[in-house]
């Protein structure tokens, strides 16, 4: 995917009737549906279906299949709830009539009321960044392998710039800390609907990774399989996807082979405008 234009049309999916939506698969790399196309997605048929007056304040999915990228997602939207101030919908994504993953999404008329918010921590902006793709040259000759796979798989409408200098914590154990400034790579005219769908889509980036720093080495001994189990975004304030953003993450635990992970969105300004949550699957195939 090479621009913004081609993304919100990924994003943007096609109506069959009253609750049933069809969307196209971005090709990704790593041969499976990525997850932050179907968050994106989900949300965009969930929207279809509400009030113009209402936004999206949380939603929480469960990823059960890994996606076929030859196959078309139809997702269906279940009108749950349509009260005076809160809007309830669940939307199951599904290829050839089996479901792949299953989402419920709130929204609810804006108003005012109480405001607090955790306090933006103090990091290095981004203006006196690299981004990571700069970050990660010099591992083009100490770790090809890794260096390719992330120039690969590294998506060209967002620019990431990581606070932690991303080849040291790629290689070592360290501890489950990871910030991250993000932004659209494009300007975005669009209203704040589209702009979650967008931050949706990108919070499923960089996150799973931070429940793997403190087992790097672990990690790096054989082949692991990454896939996302569940992600919630809870939006609190308007932003705008174009603009500088801070995700920092942290990870509580890692058991089972899932490592969960936590991430707080923050603006230049120090708003917080968005929470998230992750499980995702770290399972490691040992060499020899």
């Amino acid at each position: 995917m090479s621009n913004l234009e081609e993304l919100i049309q990924l994003l943007t999916l096609e109506r069959i009737n009253d609750n049933t939506f069809v969307g196209q698969n971005y090709q990704a790399p790593w041969g499976r549906v990525f997850g932050g196309q179907v968050l994106g997605q989900s949300l965009h048929a969930a929207y279809q279906t509400v009030a113009d007056d209402r936004i999206a304040h949380s939603m929480h999915g469960y990823f059960i299949l890994g996606g076929d990228l030859s196959i078309p997602i139809t997702y269906e939207v279940d009108y749950l709830r349509d009260g005076r101030s809160f809007t309830t919908r669940r939307v199951v994504a599904k290829q050839n009539g089996k479901a792949i993953f299953n989402m419920a999404a709130s929204f609810q008329v804006p108003e005012e009321g109480v405001e607090h918010q955790m306090t933006m921590p103090n990091l290095i902006t981004p203006k006196k960044l690299m981004n990571s793709l700069e970050q990660i040259e010099e591992m083009k000759t100490t770790d090809p392998d890794s260096y390719n796979l992330i120039k690969l798989t590294h998506p060209k409408v967002f620019e990431f710039k990581p606070v932690e200098r991303l080849t040291a914590l790629l290689a070592k154990d360290g501890p489950p800390f990871n910030h991250m400034w993000m932004r659209a790579t494009e300007k975005v005219n669009a209203d704040l609907p589209l702009q979650q769908q967008l931050l949706a889509y990108a919070s499923d980036y960089n996150i799973l990774t931070t429940a793997s720093l403190p087992h790097r080495e672990e990690l790096r001994k054989g082949k692991t399989f990454y896939a996302s189990i569940d992600h919630a975004i809870w939006f609190h304030r308007n932003f705008k996807i174009d603009e500088w953003l801070l995700y920092t993450m942290d990870s509580p635990s890692a058991c089972n082979s899932r490592g969960f992970s936590r991430g707080s969105i923050f603006d230049r300004n120090g708003v917080l405008v968005a929470s998230v949550a992750q499980e995702g699957l770290m399972r490691s195939t040992q060499v020899g």
